[in-house]
């Protein structure tokens, strides 16, 4: 831990780590919602004739929806879908999800919450999700953990993961940090790719069906296998981060 800290430091020429927050993802880090969207985006493409390739959601995800639809249709008609179909489409897309979704929190990610909790951090939420009732489900699910006003969700950002602005909002959100002072967890190549832009970072932990090097390929410092690993690492990973310098 002590060398992927230091290339961290080296690369974005910090001279420690002074966390105050942790930036989480949501779908595929906090709720095993994952494989309902890849369901929900394959039979919904199906039905409007639209080819989608095999696991395409896992890597899409993180992506406001207008542009993952867009780049569907750029692939397979050669043109952006219009404000109708994109209405029509985003609305099969949601209730095809909420018929396959679960409503499962990932396995471990409660344990992750207490760990960043005790350590006196800010749990901050920054999705690409617009889905209605997102902070009362949340709240239900996870009381108290997070709030409106510690949210970035698709109604916040214009450009979307993966730019690095959802996550300079999230640092922004959490007290006007600086990208040092925050970490983040990720499982989604956007998302990786969207911290390591805002210099912040990253932990990519391979909740999904993907290669490993596309998660490293796409800027994560530290890459684990599940949430449990990451609960395991954590206590370690944070007393190191406040002891290195350089």
């Amino acid at each position: 831990m002590t060398e992927v800290i230091t290339k961290y430091l080296q690369r974005n020429k910090f001279k420690n780590l002074d966390l105050k927050a942790v930036l989480f993802d949501m779908d595929g880090v906090i709720y095993d919602s994952m494989p309902a969207h890849e369901k929900s985006w394959q039979q919904t493409m199906q039905e409007w004739s639209l080819k989608a390739e095999p696991n395409e959601f896992f890597y899409q995800e993180g992506r406001p929806a207008i542009y993952t639809t867009n780049l569907l249709f750029q692939r397979n008609l050669k043109r952006d879908a219009s404000d109708k179909e994109l209405e029509e489409l985003y609305k099969r897309k949601t209730e095809l999800f909420f018929k396959y979704d679960t409503g499962a929190l990932i396995s471990g990610i409660e344990g992750t919450i207490e760990i960043v909790k005790e350590r006196g951090l800010i749990p901050i939420l920054v999705t690409g999700s617009g889905q209605p009732g997102l902070w009362e489900r949340l709240n239900g699910d996870l009381p108290g953990i997070f709030t409106p006003e510690t949210m970035i969700t698709a109604f916040e950002v214009e450009i979307g993961k993966p730019h690095p602005e959802p996550y300079l909002m999230g640092l922004q959100k959490a007290g006007n940090l600086k990208p040092n002072q925050a970490l983040v967890i990720e499982n989604a190549p956007l998302g990786v790719e969207s911290a390591h832009k805002a210099n912040i970072f990253t932990i990519a932990v391979n909740t999904g069906p993907l290669i490993d090097q596309v998660l490293i390929d796409s800027g994560a410092d530290l890459l684990l296998d599940s949430i449990d690993d990451l609960n395991s690492a954590l206590p370690k990973l944070f007393e190191k981060m406040e002891t290195i310098r350089i």
